[in-house]
C-alpha cells in the first residue's frame, strides 16, 4: 500500500486538479496531474466509478492494484505534483501484474514527472 504521506487526503485537492490538471488518456486510464510546489512529495489518488465496476471488492482491489504499481514505479524519483488516476475500464482487474506496472511508469514517464527518466528494468 501507498504510505500515507503520498496519498490524498479530502475532496478539495481532487477538485483543485480536476479543475486544472492536465490530462494523458489510454484505453484503460486516464492520468490528470497538476504541479504542487507547496509539497515536498507528490499525492495520487486513484478514482474507480461504479460506473466501471458494481463490486465495491473487485473497484478496491483495482485501486490496490494501482497503488502498489505507483509504489513501485519509484516515487523518491518522482516531481512533487498532485496526481489523479481514473480507471475508465473494468479489464483493468484482469490485466497482469507487469503490464499493469508498465501503463503505470509510461504515463507517468508521459506526464513528465520524473526527475530523471528512470531506466529500464526496474519493475
Amino acid at each position: 500500500m501507498l504510505s500515507y504521506k503520498y496519498r490524498f487526503h479530502g475532496h478539495g485537492s481532487l477538485r483543485y486538479v480536476y479543475k486544472n490538471g492536465q490530462a494523458i488518456r489510454t484505453h484503460f486510464l486516464t492520468l490528470k496531474y497538476t504541479a504542487n510546489p507547496h509539497r515536498k512529495h507528490p499525492r495520487f489518488a486513484v478514482v474507480v466509478s461504479k460506473k466501471v465496476l458494481k463490486s465495491a471488492v473487485g473497484r478496491n482491489r483495482i485501486r490496490r492494484r494501482i497503488y502498489e504499481a505507483i509504489r513501485l514505479s519509484g516515487l523518491d524519483e518522482t516531481i512533487p505534483s498532485d496526481v489523479v488516476i481514473i480507471v475508465s475500464s473494468s479489464e483493468i482487474l484482469h490485466q497482469p501484474a507487469g503490464e499493469l506496472h508498465e501503463s503505470i511508469k509510461d504515463l507517468l514517464v508521459q506526464a513528465g514527472l520524473y526527475k530523471n527518466v528512470p531506466k529500464t528494468g526496474i519493475i
